[in-house]
């Protein structure tokens, strides 16, 4: 590689890097916790899960429950599980009914609790893990804005990836192994970088890759729409398996009683070990009533799989098939193997653990590398103006990225305190003091101190979420365990052994400079 083209390299990488590099840092921050988003809900709302990753409550009553509220003739309904959680996504479409009411026109979307029954509305039933979920693709920002933004976010992010191994690449192996931890502050940097940089490499390219793919493939699929389907993105969602078939709706009532429930049992006894994920009930008592039903294998026998029968309701006969086992395609396979893989919910806990560290390994790299852009241009040729000036952006960010860490704990804490929470809370109390704390770290102008008060806030502040968990819900580290609520006693274990790692780390990193300090003073 000559000179010129090494140099541009480095440069693009590094400028990539910077730029993106506090989004990139909240989005990987966020992600880690996303991993545990299903365990985090159960925790926040005492609602350890019996049944996983499948629908299981009567659907026959609940339409009866839901039409007696809402009016479903005409409408297309569909039941969703999508998280391991008790609660199911009910989404009601307009009814095509051209006398039905006005509110019978509108759509409506809430939650349906399948142990209790109980409804609640987006906002009711927003938690402190949906925030964390949906923070870490900025869905907060509004649509399509934030999912733009990280998406386009996760593809420089793959761009500096690449950059970044072609500029390493002559000596990849031998700095991977070198650490200097002695020697100047741009080469400790430099070193933690690379080879932290390396041990992730293979789990950043991934979720790189899978980022961009989820949050900006509209507009990567946008010239196939528009040359193969004449513009008609419906269609292209159902052959990539989005969407139902449409059908078209006949303003005829059905003539005969119909049971959803008996449709889904029938599908389940013919693929053995099939759960149902998804049910749609399109044009619902009309004569030309469909019925959906969609869903899976359990990964532990088929690493991807998606299955779907379509039943006409007027005659109950099969109008579509699709096998999980038989009938899988290439898109089916490509598609589910890029969420399985992104979700990293293949492996149990060990899976999660481990993505969860390497999520953080990858915030400190974000961390180092622009720790290595600051101490670069510390130097006597440049201007001191540029030199408060670069100072200045790295405090800024420094503040907004450590400040996330206690701040989340504390979120942890206030959540079980004020429970249910509900959406306007939570966006309240961690934006806010998302906002308050930044600007303390920043106002101290010292990053060693930053950072080494970050760990140690952030950790004295987790020790008190299983505490404060015991002393409200009664479900104790050891009570938990007991009996068997794996997801609350994973999120308080989990808390306790990051809180002891950060306050151990900050404590050794006060040590390092009390050494540090000493030993100038005996040179000096």
């Amino acid at each position: 590689m000559s000179n010129r083209i090494y140099n541009i390299l480095f440069h693009l990488h590094t400028v990539s890097g910077i730029v993106i590099s506090a989004v990139l840092f909240v989005i990987f921050f966020t992600g880690s916790f996303s991993f545990f988003r299903d365990e985090i809900i159960s925790w926040e709302r005492n609602q350890p899960v019996e049944i996983r990753d499948e629908i299981s409550l009567g659907l026959d009553q609940v339409l009866d429950s839901i039409d007696s509220q809402h009016t479903l003739y005409g409408r297309s309904v569909s039941f969703k599980h999508v998280y391991n959680e008790n609660s199911i996504n009910v989404r009601l479409q307009p009814s095509q009914d051209s006398l039905a009411s006005e509110k019978a026109k509108a759509s409506q979307f809430f939650y349906l609790d399948m142990q209790t029954d109980d409804t609640h509305t987006y906002a009711e039933a927003y938690s402190l893990g949906e925030f964390l979920y949906r923070l870490h693709f900025l869905a907060q920002i509004p649509y399509p804005a934030g999912y733009y933004l990280s998406g386009f976010t996760a593809f420089f992010f793959l761009f500096a990836i690449v950059t970044g191994v072609l500029v390493h690449w002559k000596k990849i192996v031998s700095n991977f192994y070198l650490f200097r931890p002695w020697d100047k502050l741009k080469t400790l940097w430099t070193d933690a970088h690379t080879a932290l940089g390396m041990i992730g490499l293979p789990f950043q390219f991934v979720y790189a890759l899978t980022g961009a793919f989820f949050m900006i493939k509209l507009l990567l699929v946008a010239p196939g729409v528009l040359m193969l389907y004449g513009g008609n993105q419906g269609k292209l969602y159902q052959e990539l398996g989005y969407d139902a078939p449409s059908y078209t709706f006949e303003n005829k009532k059905l003539d005969s009683d119909i049971s959803v429930d008996a449709l889904v049992a029938q599908t389940k006894a013919e693929w053995e070990g099939f759960k149902v994920t998804e049910v749609k009930v399109i044009h619902a008592g009309d004569s030309n009533m469909h019925i959906v039903v969609d869903g899976n294998l359990a990964i532990k026998d088929q690493f991807t799989s998606s299955g779907r029968k379509i039943f006409k309701a007027s005659t109950q006969e099969v109008v579509y098939s699709k096998s999980p086992i038989t009938d899988m395609g290439y898109i089916d396979h490509a598609k589910n193997i890029l969420y399985r893989i992104h979700f990293g919910d293949y492996g149990g806990y060990a899976l999660k653990v481990i993505s969860f560290i390497l999520g953080i390994v990858t915030c400190f790299v974000i961390l180092s590398g622009v720790m290595i852009w600051l101490v670069a241009r510390d130097k006597k040729n440049v201007p001191e103006k540029r030199k408060r000036f670069n100072a200045w952006v790295v405090r800024i960010y420094m503040g907004i990225c450590l400040s996330m860490y206690p701040v989340t704990a504390a979120s942890f804490v206030a959540v079980q305190l004020n429970n249910p929470a509900g959406m306007s809370f939570i966006y309240q109390f961690y934006f806010i003091s998302w906002l308050v704390l930044s600007i303390v770290f920043i106002a101290i102008n010292n990053n060693a101190f930053i950072n080494r008060f970050s760990l140690l806030l952030g950790g004295m502040i987790g020790l008190l979420i299983p505490l404060v968990n015991g002393l409200v819900t009664g479900n104790w580290i050891w009570v938990s365990y007991a009996k068997g609520y794996d997801q609350i006693f994973v999120v308080d274990v989990f808390w306790i052994l990051i809180s002891v790692l950060t306050i151990a780390i900050s404590f050794k990193l006060q040590k390092k400079i009390i050494n540090a300090k000493s030993m100038s003073k005996a040179y000096s």
